[in-house]
């Protein structure tokens, strides 16, 4: 097995061939994971605003995730808060069965870079990192790429590097040592926007989903229907 780590989009034009994990820890696809563990039943990623509201006008999907900047687009019915998605399916905005729609400036531009050139593509985050090597593993695939998205997929971040060196260790075979991973992202520099009252749209609830490790037992596999990139359990 060879195993590549890359980075931003210009890493997203490198990964040619074989399974492509795009990863995107803070926050996309960590947002992405608890819409489908609330029950939605797919997630369809695309890399505009116009686009998301057009395929739900369209009737395409039901709800629009995401964010521009950090914040969530009007219109949009949730931003890419993890905790707000959760605590929204808990008010009765139910995933159930529906169909969500995800824009973001980082994890999904690289989906929608990959898609052209991987023969299979997962979206990934620490919250579905054993299934994600599982599953990447499960496809035979000699060649992976892992593709850290970092800030706006233009500047790389701790996050994204560490949860790549995090999934590298376990397709190896090693275990990973998830404390030590938590804690060195803990002590990184993406932290204190968490904490910081002047940055509101940084929910600090989503470090403690972002960085739950292995939250959950399912891979997210994105595959193309009708010229787009779904995302579903898998």
């Amino acid at each position: 097995m060879e195993i590549r780590i890359e980075s931003l989009l210009e890493g997203a034009a490198r990964a040619r061939g074989g399974a492509v994990a795009v990863i995107d820890v803070f926050r996309a696809f960590t947002s992405a994971a608890v819409a489908l563990a609330e029950g939605a039943e797919r997630i369809i990623m695309v890399g505009t605003v116009e686009e998301a509201q057009m395929l739900r006008a369209q009737g395409a999907g039901q709800l629009c995730i995401g964010e521009v900047g950090g914040k969530a687009p009007p219109g949009f019915d949730f931003g890419n808060s993890p905790v707000e998605i959760l605590e929204g399916s808990r008010r009765g905005a139910a995933f159930g069965g529906k169909t969500v729609i995800q824009r973001t400036g980082a994890g999904t531009q690289g989906i929608v870079a990959a898609q052209a050139n991987a023969d299979r593509l997962y979206a990934a985050s620490l919250v579905t990192a054993i299934a994600t090597a599982r599953a990447l593993t499960s496809t035979g695939i000699e060649l992976i790429s892992l593709l850290a998205m970092g800030n706006r997929a233009i500047e790389r971040t701790d996050e994204d590097e560490i949860c790549a060196l995090h999934l590298r260790n376990l397709l190896q075979g090693r275990p990973g040592d998830a404390a030590a991973v938590r804690n060195l992202i803990l002590a990184g520099g993406e932290i204190a926007d968490f904490r910081d009252p002047e940055r509101p749209r940084l929910n600090p609830g989503d470090l403690d989903i972002a960085l739950d490790i292995d939250r959950y037992h399912f891979a997210i596999a994105v595959v193309m229907e009708n010229g787009r990139a779904v995302a579903k359990k898998g």
